[in-house]
């Protein structure tokens, strides 16, 4: 019997070797090269399941907390011995309008389990060691409750998904048992455009602890400045509308909901309120703890872009770890930006790896802002906006100049608030019309750059109480831009490209796009309105004394554009903008104090040869202005 013991010493050892590491050898794990994770796992064998969390509101007032449906796909070796990071897009429109320029909708199988992940984001991050999440909205889809657009509720859900991740909220499988989500890390991103951009920043502003990233696309920071623009109203009722417009279940269901927001939305004053406070994530940017990776477009009148310039600046002012791209096109998600899609897949690869993986590369190290400065450039700086922008006040005069001198005291212009389209606001710039007045400056004699937002600085006095004003920052000049009216500015082509892996059911292939383009001789660049009864308070309307001159100053929304040598710069002034506004004129003559009024404008030397921010513009006096009596205005 001795003499066996070592062969069976020996055997007992082979046979434990080649038990556990030969099999853990053979899983794949996390695996990472030149700073990126790499496609290790299996999409086709990937675990697609479906739970329901708890969420902590009642938003139908049925006697229940809510509960979100959360549809999950993740590598099928995720587990309690390989915890993967979360990447979560929340949308209300899984079942209505659909996700991504090709308006892709969530597919289940007979058991309900889902099959298909709109856009690409599973597709090519699952195979990586990430799980994707797909949220149904509280009140959409297969979510309960009721939307209550951008309040609570909204936030509540996603909040709630965020704590059942790390352990702090309850989520039920589809018999009711209890799920655990024991194959995650914890850490969570949330990404999406428009709604779902908004979810994320609203979850962010709630300073919820897991959340450690946010990539927010043409998102709302204020629900208020979404349909109010300094007490003018962009529409009316539209909370109610676009809350029924998302919940696809029967309308009585969510009735009284939609009801009460009408009761609630001031549209009788177009104030800010208790109402639009609920909805306003820029006051609570303070609890923001997520890093931001901001994009928007200068041209998006449908979230404007007001609601990430504020937005930027605050978490600016907080030193949040920041990133941002800023496009020419209208509401376009950056995954169909004319020749970005690969480096947007590789910079928002690169952002997740860093903060959800902590992988070290260079998510960090590249310059803040990529910038659109024109149809086909793109520039990189260390900020937006330009960071060595000058404010340049530009002043009306009575002969209908523009120019760097005040006009003399006591000379006015004046027009009447009617209701009128921009095209009309701007044609005929020399010609005088009764519902705007319009100042243009002279060929301008080098290129100058807009980065930032411009600033109307106004002394007007009116015939009645209050009126609506519009400042329009125009350029005048023959010129190909991008076509931002024209499909949003793109246009889908026939042919596809693939970021990730497919099955029958998904695909992670999607149409190309290229960039609408137009040549016309006019662009409106920066737009502004305000009630004058909102000067000085979005929350309390102060009527202007009739007859008498007050003080109307407000910030345009911002841009960056760039003004060609040669072209004019245009101001136009007028009553309410037809293109944006629901209100009608309210009839009121106004009349502008000329020697008081000015509009102030940050600009740059535009960058034609730099590819970075070194080209500075140092003021004024650069542009080597012509003496006065030389017989002509030139800005």
């Amino acid at each position: 019997m001795p003499q066996l013991r070592p062969a069976l010493i020996a055997i007992a050892l082979t046979l434990a070797v080649a038990a556990t590491p030969a099999k853990a050898a053979s899983e794949p794990a996390i695996t990472v090269q030149n700073g990126r994770t790499q496609p290790v796992f299996s999409y086709a064998d990937a675990i697609r399941e479906y739970v329901y969390v708890e969420s902590s509101v009642d938003s139908d007032s049925d006697g229940k907390l809510d509960r979100v449906r959360v549809d999950i796909i993740r590598p099928k070796e995720s587990g309690p011995g390989l915890k993967v990071p979360v990447i979560m897009d929340e949308s209300p429109y899984y079942d209505n309008s659909g996700r991504g320029n090709e308006g892709e909708r969530k597919v289940y199988d007979p058991s309900g389990n889902p099959v298909k992940f709109p856009l690409f984001y599973d597709n090519y991050f699952v195979p990586r060691g990430y799980a994707v999440l797909n949220v149904d909205m509280i009140g959409t889809t297969k979510s309960e409750g009721c939307p209550d657009i951008g309040g609570k509720a909204d936030i509540a859900g996603g909040k709630a998904v965020i704590d059942w991740l790390n352990g702090r909220a309850k989520a039920y499988k589809a018999d009711g048992s209890p799920a655990t989500a024991d194959w995650t890390t914890g850490k969570a991103a949330m990404i999406g455009k428009s709604y779902d951009g908004t979810l994320a920043q609203g979850v962010a502003a709630t300073g919820v602890q897991g959340l450690v990233t946010i990539v927010p696309i043409s998102a709302i920071d204020s629900w208020y400045k979404y349909q109010r623009s300094n007490g003018v109203i962009y529409n009316h009722d539209y909370a109610s509308w676009l809350a029924n417009y998302v919940d696809t279940d029967p309308e009585p269901k969510c009735q009284a909901v939609r009801d009460k927001m009408d009761a609630e939305d001031g549209d009788d004053t177009g104030n800010y309120n208790a109402f639009w406070a609920e909805r306003d994530y820029l006051k609570d940017v303070s609890n923001v703890r997520a890093s931001v990776f901001a994009v928007h477009t200068v041209n998006d009148l449908n979230v404007k872009p007001d609601n990430f310039s504020t937005w930027w600046q605050a978490l600016a002012e907080r030193n949040i770890p920041r990133k941002i791209w800023v496009g020419q096109y209208q509401h376009v998600d950056p995954f169909d930006f004319e020749g970005r899609r690969d480096i947007w897949v590789d910079t928002l690869h690169g952002w997740f790896d860093y903060w959800l993986q902590g992988v070290r590369n260079d998510a960090l190290t590249q310059p803040r802002a990529d910038v659109q400065v024109g149809p086909t450039q793109w520039i990189k700086q260390r900020d937006w906006p330009a960071p060595f922008a000058v404010k340049v006040p530009l002043s009306p005069a009575p002969d209908g100049s523009l120019g760097l001198v005040p006009a003399a005291k006591g000379a006015t212009a004046s027009f009447t608030d009617v209701s009128l389209e921009e095209a009309d606001m701007i044609a005929d710039v020399g010609t005088a019309k009764p519902g705007r007045i319009a100042f243009t400056s002279g060929a301008l004699p080098l290129d100058l750059r807009l980065s930032g937002t411009p600033t109307a600085d106004l002394r007007v006095k009116l015939d009645q109480p209050t009126a609506n004003l519009t400042a329009l920052l125009v350029d005048f000049g023959d010129d190909t831009r991008v076509d931002w009216r024209r499909g949003q500015g793109i246009t889908t082509l026939t042919e596809e490209d693939c970021h990730g892996d497919s099955t029958p059911a998904d695909d992670g292939c999607y149409k190309k796009t290229v960039t609408n383009l137009v040549t016309a001789p006019a662009e409106i660049v920066a737009r502004g309105w305000i009630d004058v009864q909102n000067r000085d308070s979005l929350t309390t309307s102060s009527p202007l004394p009739v007859g008498t001159y007050g003080k109307v100053k407000w910030q345009t929304l911002p841009h960056d554009y760039t003004f060609k040598q040669g072209h004019r710069l245009g101001l136009v002034i007028a009553g309410t903008d037809y293109d944006y506004s629901d209100e009608a004129g309210t009839g009121a003559n106004v009349t502008v104090d000329l020697a008081k009024s000015r509009i102030i404008v940050p600009f740059v030397t535009a960058p034609t040869t730099m590819p970075k921010d070194k080209a500075k513009f140092h003021g004024p006096q650069q542009l080597r202005l012509p003496q006065p009596e030389q017989g002509f205005s030139f800005f």
